[in-house]
């Protein structure tokens, strides 16, 4: 007669070690994910700006950020706008963020008469309050100064 035998209790007892390598496998992996995928969050569209030796604001500013990038696209808060229903996606943008102040971005590449209609459209959408972005340009010592 085959009897059934109990398990064991100490040849199956609770493992009190806990084994904590594939834990830190999958924080490596998720720390490499976001360290590369932060940047991408914080580029937005990417606009080579003018340089100019213009005063620089010290304050943060809060408006509505239109960019022109240089195949004429355009974005507003990083979104790419329609032509054909910008003003609407404007107002729409500045209720939301409860502001009356546009900022205008453009690719230095970007022809003139795009930039001018740009600001147009916005004048158009009755936005008095527009601030060009700009980079700052270093102050050269040119040999003459020397």
């Amino acid at each position: 007669m085959n009897r059934r035998r109990r398990p064991n209790h100490r040849q199956f007892g609770a493992v009190a070690d806990i084994n904590i390598a594939n834990l830190v496998d999958v924080v490596l992996v998720l720390l490499i994910i976001f360290m590369i995928s932060a940047p991408l969050l914080q580029s937005g569209i990417e606009v080579e700006l003018p340089k100019t030796r213009a005063a620089v604001l010290e304050d943060e500013v809060t408006g509505v950020i239109v960019t022109i990038d240089d195949k004429g696209g355009i974005y507003i808060n990083d979104v790419w706008a329609n032509p054909d229903d910008f003003i609407e996606r404007l107002q729409r943008e500045m209720q939301i963020e409860n502001t009356a102040s546009v900022y205008l971005r453009g690719d230095s590449a970007v022809a003139y008469g795009n930039a001018i209609n740009v600001i147009g459209q916005i004048k158009e959408a009755g936005i008095e309050n527009i601030g060009l972005v700009t980079a700052y340009e270093e102050k050269t010592t040119s040999r003459s100064e020397k």
